[in-house]
Order: structure tokens, then sequence, then C-alpha cells
């Protein structure tokens, strides 16, 4: 599991950051790509990425403000032509179907593939495969603004081969029973009980990614004991006042949020083009005064989330 930044900037492509577009790459859990917002000139970061569009699919929008949306309907377009004729899923809030419907329309764009469309009304649980649960809550933006939660199920325990060795256990079609926990009668009379083989189940990954808001006492649930909270910074500490009238967060709210939420690490995005070379440090000093472990990203940043091997079940 990787997260890679397509786009950290806020409110317009700037030289060094484009607008918001996140990637959250699955590729060894299920071979797929999620996308959350998709802002002018995602297309042109993808082609500067290794990632293929024909593996994107889902794509959470988090609000409909152009920097977040306006690369939609050329990114989908340019999927047919690239191999993609697998279904896509977008989920976001009520609008979003009309925008890409009527984008593609006007335009006369066919793809080779459907569209599901998802529009969002009720906080929860909107996905679930055997693999990932996905939640979203409401945020406080100008607009309905939507942050999401992706929980990783837990994994099995894995098979202790080094102990079936020292029990003199032979290989074979046998391992498979006992890593599915059976109990088996070996040749020699001896009964395993396959429980006892297997290591103890490995807690899965946590990523709670937010759309644009200012402080609300959702975005702690959405957080709570995530690996990786990747949050705004449009503003910083000094800024507050900015901030909540412009609907937005200061990076001193984003790190006392991380630390509240007891999560693992910190990534500040959606930085305003004021913030440019040593300034963009300053907000990310300032941060890891509050939250030590804080980092103010840039595009084309790709940053694992790995298994915390403390965290078992």
């Amino acid at each position: 599991m990787q997260i890679e930044f397509l786009g950290t900037g806020s409110g317009v492509p700037g030289k060094f950051r484009n607008v918001s577009c996140t990637a959250l790459r699955l590729l060894d859990e299920c071979n797929s790509v999620w996308l959350f917002d998709v802002g002018e000139g995602t297309q042109q970061q993808i082609l500067r990425s290794n990632l293929k569009p024909r593996k994107i699919n889902k794509i959470f929008i988090t609000h409909l403000h152009g920097d977040h949306i306006f690369g939609l309907p050329g990114l989908l377009s340019s999927r047919s032509f690239q191999g993609g004729n697998t279904p896509l899923t977008i989920y976001g809030p009520k609008g979003i179907k009309d925008f890409v419907q009527v984008s593609l329309g006007v335009s006369k764009t066919k793809l080779s593939y459907k569209i599901i469309y998802q529009e969002l009304t009720t906080p929860g649980k909107i996905f679930e495969d055997p693999k990932f649960t996905v939640y979203m809550n409401t945020l406080d933006h100008q607009i309905e603004s939507f942050g999401y939660r992706v929980e990783e199920h837990d994994h099995p325990g894995e098979l202790m081969v080094d102990k079936l060795k020292a029990a003199k256990i032979p290989s074979g079609p046998i391992y498979g029973r006992i890593k599915a926990g059976e109990s088996v009668q070996l040749d020699d009379g001896r009964v395993i009980n396959g429980a006892d083989f297997i290591g103890k189940a490995q807690k899965g990954r946590v990523v709670a990614i937010l759309g644009d808001t200012r402080k609300n006492p959702n975005s702690l649930s959405l957080a709570k004991n995530a690996d990786v909270l990747v949050h705004e910074s449009t503003f910083s500490k000094d800024e507050a006042g900015l901030a909540r009238n412009y609907y937005h967060s200061t990076n001193a709210q984003a790190a006392i949020l991380a630390k509240k939420a007891n999560v693992h690490k910190l990534l500040l995005t959606h930085i305003s083009s004021r913030y440019t070379g040593k300034m963009a440090n300053v907000l990310q000093k300032q941060a890891r005064a509050i939250f030590k472990n804080t980092s103010v990203v840039r595009d084309f940043d790709v940053v694992d989330v790995p298994f915390d091997k403390n965290q078992t079940v």
C-alpha cells in the first residue's frame, strides 16, 4: 500500500504544485489504484508517474470545487483510449454525476466502460469487499465536503513453517489444511491442531484522506488511530482567523488533530501557492513542533504505508 501525490496545491495550478489529486496505490493488495479528487491537469501528472489509468477503478471526490474535479472528464476519456474497459465507480457529493455526464455529453465523448455513480448523502460505510471497508463523514467547508477513511481488513496469521519442520511434519498439501486451521491426522497417528502452527493475525492498515475543511469534530472520528492521515494545510498556524473565514485549516490544527486522533503519520497537502521553497519548510517545522511525524508533501511524493508489526489481532 502506497500513497502517491499527483497534486498538492490549492485553488489553482502552480509552477511547482498541481491542484488536488491523491492516489492510493493498492497494486499488491487488489491490483487497483483509487484516486481521491481529480484536479485539472491530473492526466499530465499521471504521465509523469508510473500509474496506469486502466488500473484506476474507484474515484472518491471530496467536494465539487473546481480544483478537485476539473480533471475528471479528460481522465475518464483517456482511460478509454488506454485500455480501460472495466467498470469504474465514482463516489462523491450529489451533483458529481451531472458534472461528468454533461461534460462527456457536450463533448460527444464515448467511453468503452461503464461508470457507476455513488452520490453520497448519509455518513457511514460506503464500500466493503473482502479486503477493504471505506467510510465517509461530512466535513465543514463552504460547500458539502467529505472525508474518507479506508480500513484494510486484518490479515490472517502466517503459517509457521519453521515450527512445522521442527515438529517433523512433512511438507505438501497438508500444509494448506493446517493453514486453514484444521485438525489433521498424520500418517504416524499424531493429530495436529492447525491453530497451533499459525502466527498472530496482522492488523490491517488505516488511511484517512480528508477534503477541504475547517476544524470540526467529524475529522477526529475519521482519523482515529489511522496509520496515515492526509490533511489539508492551506494556512499557517498564525492564520487561524483566515482559515476559519475561508473554511480551511491551518497546519497547527491538522497537527493537533493528528495528536488527538493518535495517528502514526500526518501528511500535509493542499498547500497555498504562497508557500514555496523555504516557506513550505516553515509549515512543516511549525506542525512538527506539535506532532513530530509530520511531512509537507510535494507533487510525485510516494509514501509507503507499512504494517505496524506491533499491531496484531
